[in-house]
């Protein structure tokens, strides 16, 4: 049966990328993340077939139980792995693609300010670190890494780093993100702060100059 070959997959996802999990039954007794993709599907498929209340009560369970909230309309690509997950949110039109990875307190969500599509659609192979929020309905592509506690509000090319508030592209490339390193990643500020040390060098031996100018044009004077 397709259900428990998705929900086979997604624990075997677990036990590649996760190497805290010892074996398959752990996985599915104490990772909150695969009950919430457990009981995602069911929910989904009462929201297509209009029947949105009973969808919606077993997502608001399913949040109560594992502090995961995913709306019954997202899509929901194949091995997506929610880790540790508390707080995680997805939104009703959100599209996720297959093996994404998500980290607690990530949150796929409109700005307030949309109608129709309201939420991102996430590429393939993205990874989304904790605390991360993607707000609006645009596209963030395939092999993207968006980094703790980021702020993303615009469309996102494949293969780039994201990080900083509002999110920033610091790293285009096309390799995959499959090693889930959240941290080597660019950090914007110490590049900005390293730039304005630089720009302040350059303005102390410009005034040198200036100043070493002006003593000589006073020297001449005297002369």
């Amino acid at each position: 049966m397709a259900f428990f070959k998705d929900v086979a997959e997604d624990i075997r996802t677990v036990l590649r990328k996760d190497p805290a999990a010892r074996n398959g039954l752990e996985v599915l007794l104490c990772y909150p993340g695969i009950w919430a993709l457990i009981f995602h599907k069911p929910a989904h498929f009462l929201y297509k077939h209009k029947m949105k209340l009973p969808a919606r009560i077993i997502s608001q369970l399913t949040r109560f139980f594992t502090g995961i909230e995913i709306h019954p309309g997202a899509v929901i690509g194949r091995r997506c792995f929610i880790d540790h997950g508390m707080a995680v949110v997805i939104g009703e039109t959100t599209e996720i693609g297959d093996d994404v990875t998500l980290y607690q307190g990530v949150t796929l969500g409109g700005t307030g300010k949309d109608t129709g599509k309201r939420h991102p659609t996430i590429g393939n192979r993205v990874i989304v670190s904790s605390g991360a929020k993607v707000l609006g309905p645009f596209k963030v592509g395939d092999d993207v890494k968006i980094g703790s506690g980021s702020i993303v509000l615009k469309e996102v090319p494949p293969g780039c780093t994201v990080v900083g508030i509002p999110g920033k592209v610091v790293k285009r490339y096309g390799e995959s993100t499959e090693d889930l390193n959240q941290v080597n990643l660019p950090d914007p500020i110490a590049a900005e702060l390293e730039y304005l040390r630089r720009r302040i060098k350059q303005l102390e031996s410009r005034l040198d100059q200036i100043s070493g100018e002006s003593e000589k044009g006073k020297e001449d004077e005297d002369i």
